[in-house]
């Protein structure tokens, strides 16, 4: 259980603050069931109410900075996705968003990048459907990355930058 002023990522809302842990009193919600109040950093306009027993893939903790500077350090290790049919590599995306986990984004962000680049050798744009993708799993890592390590989001390509070429001059 999360407690008020954790942060928390939630699916697609990204990361969250819980202003409370509640019962609510809607018309159409269960009044007994407990709901977490969730107010994503990144869209003050919006109010995400989750049920407290929803599962792991709806709602997690945000990673601590250690784990987010080994998540970079290990930025190499993890693959790009391999499918090359479009329509099975969109399903494939859903797939790796609705894990909330930061090593799918990056699954996502190594592949759109490697299909841009290949793509822009061959005189032709990026496709929507990566452009989409690329966009939501960047947002979600990038302000995950933001909380985790205490750096403003849009800092956030700079420093991992910085720690792989850190990192590459140490091999």
């Amino acid at each position: 259980m999360f407690d008020k002023g954790e942060y928390v990522m939630c699916g697609s809302k990204g990361v969250c603050t819980v202003e409370n842990v509640t019962k609510l009193s809607m018309p159409g919600v269960d009044g007994k069931r407990e709901y977490y109040v969730l107010k994503p950093v990144y869209n003050f306009a919006t109010t995400v109410y989750i049920p407290v027993d929803a599962g792991k893939e709806s709602l997690r903790g945000v990673l601590s900075a250690a784990e987010a500077k080994k998540l970079i350090h290990d930025m190499d290790e993890i693959a790009p996705i391999s499918i090359a049919n479009d329509k099975l590599l969109e399903q494939e995306y859903r797939g790796c968003l609705r894990t909330n986990l930061c090593e799918e984004w990056i699954r996502i962000l190594k592949t759109t990048h490697q299909r841009k680049v290949k793509r822009q050798e061959m005189g032709r744009k990026v496709t929507a459907v990566d452009a989409k993708y690329s966009r939501i799993a960047e947002d979600s890592l990038f302000g995950e990355l933001s909380v985790a390590l205490g750096i403003a989001k849009d800092e956030v390509p700079n420093y991992i930058e910085k720690e792989m070429s850190r990192q590459q001059k140490k091999k």
